[in-house]
């Protein structure tokens, strides 16, 4: 799909490392306890059934699953109220960044994002700011999609619009073909389901916010700001997920990492 960044997939090749914090685990358990709002039972709610995989996958304990549930139910008692919000702002050079949040307190949060920004020579703006260059996608990721013209009928049958062939981490890291297909944030559900009946190892299923263009960023220096704003980010609490409308060349993103 045009404007995908690399980021997203350097995000997925960190995720089994950053699975062990405790930190993804109790982030993990704030999605499943605002899904669960919506009905505790997994069969009748997409988007707990979907936090409840995305929690497995990353190892998350079953009790931590279920007490999240239970929170979210109203069967256990919670002192947290989170709520949803989503913040916008620019990197370096006026990259758009664009962060989901789950928060219990606005101020501590936009406090945060504030800091974390203003570190890596960023800024947090206003809402709306950025958001008009991003369009959300549903996104179903599927292992070994074997045939293309097969893996097309069958997103077809779900609604899907695009499909990005990629590469994933298997259950020992090593290197595995993939897919990503893309829909409608209506569709996801049936795109799930169709791809299910198809017969597909379903990866990983989510909402994603996709860059309508990016920037390329070749200058170092403003490429490991930007990793860096990135990093702190997605290290603070609150925060869910981070996308940005930057892409920058495999050669550069090696460098940086090493």
């Amino acid at each position: 799909m045009a404007g995908h960044s690399k980021w997203a997939n350097i995000k997925r090749q960190k995720a089994r490392v950053d699975a062990v914090r405790g930190k993804t685990f109790a982030k993990m358990s704030r999605e499943i306890i605002v899904a669960a709002r919506q009905g505790g039972d997994p069969a009748g709610n997409f988007q707990l059934r979907t936090a409840i995989d995305k929690a497995k996958a990353a190892g998350v304990p079953n009790d931590n699953i279920d007490r999240a549930i239970a929170k979210g139910s109203g069967n256990l008692d919670a002192d947290d109220s989170y709520e949803a919000i989503r913040y916008e702002g620019y990197g370096p050079g006026g990259i758009a960044v664009l962060i989901e949040a789950l928060t219990d307190n606005r101020n501590r949060t936009a406090a945060d994002l504030r800091a974390a920004f203003s570190k890596s020579n960023g800024n947090l703006g206003e809402t709306g700011c950025v958001g008009w260059m991003f369009e959300q996608k549903g996104v179903v990721t599927i292992a070994a999609p074997g045939d293309e013209e097969t893996l097309l009928e069958a997103a077809m049958d779900g609604g899907a619009e695009t499909y990005d062939l990629t590469e994933l981490l298997g259950r020992r890291d090593e290197v595995i073909p993939g897919a990503e297909i893309f829909c409608a944030p209506t569709d996801l559900e049936q795109l799930d389901t169709a791809l299910k009946t198809h017969g597909y190892t379903i990866h990983q299923v989510e909402l994603r916010w996709i860059p309508s263009n990016t920037v390329l960023v070749e200058d170092p220096d403003q490429a490991r700001l930007l990793v860096k704003l990135m990093d702190a980010l997605e290290d603070l609490d609150d925060v869910q997920s981070v996308t940005a409308n930057f892409d920058m060349a495999e050669e550069l993103m090696d460098a940086i990492a090493a």
